[in-house]
């Protein structure tokens, strides 16, 4: 088993902050996960993404989730101290961050392709807060790969 199949085993709680596609928060809502969304700038834009009804509704709650096991990130690596503080503070073991590019450079929802010198930048911001990296594979085929819904 991979190390981000394993860390999506050990998780029951997921704060995205920003995607390239609604695949991020749905899939992990239907897969069970309790899935925060900080989608806008302001200190206040979080909503709760979670199934009814056979559907995903999301709940503005207006405040970062107390806990999240793993933080998922779509948002340049400049940004990711701010995140990774947000992460440490709300006890996440893992930060889980996706380019949504293509290996050619090219916008791919799923795309993981991280310019090199990028990922070389964020590997070590992560880490030295004391948690798990990973910039590949797509979060959410991971999670449909594990049959988790």
């Amino acid at each position: 088993m991979t190390e981000a199949a394993d860390i999506l085993l050990a998780a029951d709680s997921v704060l995205v902050v920003d995607w390239p596609s609604r695949d991020v928060p749905d899939t992990l809502a239907r897969a069970g996960f309790a899935v925060v969304v900080h989608g806008g700038p302001g200190p206040e834009d979080y909503t709760e993404h979670r199934l009814e009804n056979g559907g995903i509704v999301a709940v503005q709650i207006g405040r970062p989730p107390e806990h999240a096991d793993v933080v998922y990130t779509h948002r340049p690596v400049d940004e990711l101290p701010e995140i990774v503080e947000t992460a440490s503070a709300i006890g996440a073991r893992a930060i889980w961050v996706q380019s949504g590019l293509a290996g050619d450079g090219q916008k791919d929802p799923s795309g993981c392709w991280m310019p090199p010198e990028d990922s070389r930048r964020a590997r070590p911001i992560v880490e030295s807060a004391g948690m798990t990296y990973i910039d590949e594979p797509y979060i959410a085929d991971v999670v449909r790969q594990l049959g988790l819904r």
